[in-house]
């Protein structure tokens, strides 16, 4: 493995010297016994390699320890046999059933409010509604993620639809060049981006402006609910638009800004091996000097730290 002039190599995202790439192959030659997970977690305490939210960054390593065996570099325990997981099945129920028709402008339900969801019930209904009514349907969403509900604010209130963040896609070409960091930076700060990866406006509402108005009152929350939640904030938000179906009239109108067209890969895909139809690109940033800290500087009192 090739380190830079500084001594470092980049590995799942993470900086690595060689002295603690030996540091894990010695761990790994000392613990046999150890499963792959428990080898995980402790090479991970010994790094003090953690999440944003001070969680051990279990996959990661998980990654890096495949990588280190497929190079020779070390041999690991087997893997446990398990039982294969199916697909989380969402069945729609009678608490979803479509409701009359209602309209009008979005004035006329002020305040709309978004309500983050995050109890056992609340999620079970959230994924039904996605399931039923939208295009693509519900799937597990992927890293750290918050649903909404959209509700409208007046004397009855009602749900009018569903909103979901969750971890950006992992390489964009027209995405990473607008932005200007270089591949370590993405590989470090990559959660920094969120990905409005579900959107939905249950048929029955056709309230003008809605959409645009969800919008803008996420980009005021997310932030909050993600440091809450997972102990960081997002500074830019990114959507893709399926240009066969959509406009993407409501981003536009909430000054989301249209970069280009995806490469028509899959959101992890990193070897071409999940192609997809080509999606408008989206972005909004949560904060003004966004770039400084996707480029890991931090801002304090006009200086950079």
């Amino acid at each position: 493995m090739k380190h830079d002039e500084n001594g470092f190599i980049l590995i799942c995202g993470r900086m690595f010297r060689a002295e603690e790439l030996r540091d894990v192959i010695e761990t790994v030659r000392l613990f046999p016994k150890l499963s792959r997970h428990e080898l995980a977690k402790t090479i991970c305490e010994g790094l003090s390699w953690n999440a944003p939210n001070g969680r051990y960054k279990i996959d990661a390593c998980k990654q890096l320890l495949d990588k280190l065996e497929r190079q020779k570099e070390l041999v690991l325990p087997e893997k446990k046999k398990t039982q294969p997981h199916s697909r989380e099945q969402v069945v729609p129920g009678q608490r979803t059933e479509p409701e009359p028709e209602i309209g009008g402008t979005v004035f006329e339900y002020e305040p709309i409010e978004l309500e983050s969801v995050r109890s056992k019930e609340g999620i079970r209904l959230w994924n039904e509604y996605v399931e039923r009514y939208h295009k693509l349907g519900y799937k597990r969403p992927f890293g750290a993620h918050q649903r909404y509900f959209i509700w409208s604010g007046s004397a009855e209130k009602k749900r009018l639809g569903c909103i979901l963040f969750s971890a950006a896609a992992w390489a964009l070409a027209e995405r990473d060049i607008w932005i200007g960091w270089t591949k370590e930076e993405r590989s470090q700060r990559l959660h920094l981006v969120v990905n409005n990866t579900r959107f939905l406006i249950f048929p029955w509402v056709k309230i003008k402006n809605l959409a645009s108005k969800a919008l803008s009152l996420a980009a005021k929350q997310v932030r909050r609910d993600f440091q809450e939640r997972y102990g960081y904030e997002p500074v830019l938000l990114e959507t893709f638009v399926d240009i066969e179906h959509y406009k993407g009239t409501c981003y536009r109108a909430a000054n989301w800004i249209p970069l280009g067209l995806t490469a028509g890969r899959g959101r992890m895909d990193r070897y071409t091996e999940y192609l997809s139809t080509p999606k408008q690109i989206f972005m909004y940033p949560l904060v003004p000097d966004f770039r400084a800290h996707l480029y890991g500087e931090r801002i304090s009192g006009g200086e950079v730290l």
